[in-house]
């Protein structure tokens, strides 16, 4: 028995290590792997960061195991019910609707930020998130969610709303 928990620790070990390194990895490589995982070309436009988790998600199905076909039929049944309960569209959202001015006191300045349909306005400057405002604000990576106080630093740290 315990040599058998000291090789599934070292099995572990070498993949902890290998997803870890999955980071450190050129684009190409990367979609090699994915090619030789999936079979098949990742998407064009694929974002590196996607291209890395659906690398990693593989790598560790294959080492691991991956979900038995039962559970993923029974997942997909219950996804595909309309009595699944869904979150209610009342459900407070991270995202402030277009028209929403967000202000924050920092380093002795008010500053607001316009959200848009496709954005945020700040400064008559268009960024793609909060994060990228709460950057130009602060000069340090930031929540934009937290910054504006969207979102209280107890909920940043748990994943939850």
């Amino acid at each position: 028995m315990a040599m058998k928990r000291m090789v599934s620790d070292v099995k572990s070990e070498k993949l902890a290590q290998e997803l870890k390194d999955l980071e450190t990895r050129g684009d190409d490589e990367l979609k090699n792997r994915w090619r030789s995982l999936y079979g098949t070309k990742p998407p064009q436009k694929i974002h590196r960061t996607l291209l890395i988790a659906a690398v990693a998600h593989r790598m560790q199905e294959n080492a691991l195991g991956a979900l038995k076909s039962s559970v993923r039929r029974h997942l997909m049944q219950a996804a595909n019910n309309p009595a699944t309960p869904r979150p209610s569209p009342h459900y407070p959202s991270l995202r402030p609707r277009a028209g929403t001015v967000l202000v924050r006191d920092w380093g002795g300045v008010t500053h607001q930020a316009k959200v848009l349909e496709d954005g945020i306005l700040f400064r008559s400057k268009r960024y793609k998130s909060l994060s990228e405002v709460a950057r130009v604000i602060t000069g340090s990576r930031w929540s934009g969610p937290l910054f504006f106080g969207l979102k209280s630093a107890k909920e940043q740290n748990h994943g939850t709303r």
